[in-house]
């Protein structure tokens, strides 16, 4: 991360009059959409901007609240005089940070078994996320039912679509391979957990545990010589 990414400019735009703000990289982005902005991506640029219909108490308070937050993780943040406060509003790990901790926990595991339990989280049945995902798709789907626009209802048909065909063929895949690894109960060839132990046959005194030592990279290749011509 450079320190480009943490510097955002947060202003009213003198031609169109909107609140826009520019800069900063994805955790700024999310503080943003957590703070009712909206994302406008343009084939040179992306910023965020403010929703539509506004009046501009409205605008000031989503705008400084922003301000708060961004400032509170530590962006510099340049902006409009309505804008600007000492207040800090303290940033909470959303819930898409507890589902980056499973990908992580993937990746540190060491046995198919706890690659197996950590996938359930995403496939049980009646409480895993998937099964909370198609939930949420199908109640959004209900919700633009009723909205009354001509497009509301084809955006329902999408939404389902996507709840009974796209989502439902990651929950069946996902889950058989949740299913093989919890059958097979063995452990990673290329992972290992150090037990900080030495056995009694360790030659080097000095070892600390009993991990082998990591693997020698190959010497490179003598240089080519060139075959002189015999006088």
């Amino acid at each position: 991360m450079t320190l480009y990414d943490r510097l955002l400019t947060l202003r009213r735009d003198s031609h169109s009059g909107e609140v826009l703000a520019r800069g900063g990289d994805p955790e700024a982005h999310s503080i943003l959409q957590r703070t009712d902005w909206v994302p406008v991506i343009r084939l040179h640029e992306r910023y965020h901007r403010l929703p539509a219909g506004l009046d501009t108490a409205e605008e000031i308070r989503l705008a400084t609240r922003a301000v708060a937050r961004l400032r509170s993780v530590g962006y510099h943040v340049d902006c409009d005089d309505d804008f600007d406060t000492e207040l800090r509003e303290p940033h909470h790990l959303p819930l898409g940070a507890q589902i980056l901790h499973l990908a992580e926990q993937i990746r540190t595991a060491t046995t198919t078994d706890e690659a197996a339990t950590v996938l359930t989280e995403l496939t049980a049945a009646h409480d895993g996320i998937l099964t909370a995902l198609d939930d949420v798709l199908v109640a959004t789907a209900e919700f633009h039912e009723g909205l009354g626009e001509p497009a509301d209802p084809h955006v329902a048909r999408r939404l389902r679509h996507l709840a009974e065909e796209h989502l439902r063929i990651i929950r069946t895949d996902l889950s058989h391979t949740r299913d093989a690894l919890a059958d097979r109960h063995a452990p990673h060839p290329g992972r290992r957990i150090c037990t900080a132990e030495v056995p009694a046959t360790e030659r080097e005194r000095s070892a600390v545990c009993a991990c082998p030592p990591p693997p020698r990279a190959p010497a490179p290749p003598p240089p080519a010589v060139s075959a002189g011509l015999r006088r």
